[in-house]
Parts: structure tokens; C-alpha cells; sequence
């Protein structure tokens, strides 16, 4: 059974930082795309940051440019989201994906993690 594992979320201060990990049990992480997804309350769920599973080349939203970090760990065992110079607004729920299709579609999504809040707030 496929399952994916966050881990890492928390309360952190605005301009702190965070690190983000998703593991998988029942697949290994190196046969996806894998995804990084949030939604904040009353929002909508959206795309963060994805990493190819070909070439290890990165996406990421327009948001979060120059601020996060996707990457998979040496075994290929975890992904990671490094995410820096946090600010309130990016508090909400993290998602782990792993992806059909490559890129921040929320129809590209096969599989689901269950979610770790973040929260920026001083």
C-alpha cells in the first residue's frame, strides 16, 4: 500500500525557517515526481514546488521563488522542502504528492500525504 509521511511542520516566527521531509512506505520515492502542496484555511490547495524524478530538475511557484528549496535526500529515500525567510502568509497545511505527470497541477497528483501544519506567527 502506498503511503506517504510528512514531517517537520511547526510554529515558527516570520523570516524563520523550516525543513520540510516526506518518506514513503509501499513505493520508493525515486519512481516519482514527487510534489510539495499547501492550503491555507478558506483557500484553495496549491502547488508549491516539484522535483523531477529524471533529471532532479525543480519547479516552483511564483510565491515561494528564491525562499524554498525542493530536494531529495542522498538515498532517494526522502524529499525535503527547505523553506526560508518565512512570512505569515505561507502558514497552512503541507502536502506531500507524488505525481503522474511532472509540474504543480493539482491533477497531477497520484498520491497524497496526510499534511503537517506550518504556521508563521509571532
Amino acid at each position: 500500500q502506498v503511503h506517504l509521511v510528512e514531517s517537520g511542520g511547526g510554529l515558527v516566527q516570520p523570516g524563520g525557517s523550516l525543513r520540510l521531509s516526506c518518506a514513503a512506505s509501499g513505493f520508493s520515492l525515486d519512481y516519482y515526481d514527487i510534489g510539495w502542496f499547501r492550503q491555507a484555511p478558506g483557500k484553495e490547495r496549491e502547488g508549491v514546488s516539484c522535483i523531477s524524478r529524471r533529471d532532479g530538475s525543480t519547479t516552483y511557484a511564483d510565491s515561494v521563488k528564491g525562499r524554498f528549496t525542493i530536494s531529495r535526500g542522498n538515498a532517494k529515500a526522502t524529499v525535503y522542502l527547505q523553506m526560508n525567510s518565512l512570512k505569515p502568509e505561507d502558514t497552512a497545511v503541507y502536502y506531500c504528492a507524488a505525481l503522474w505527470v511532472e509540474g504543480l497541477d493539482l491533477s497531477n497528483v497520484g498520491y497524497w500525504g496526510q499534511g503537517t501544519q506550518v504556521t508563521v506567527s509571532s
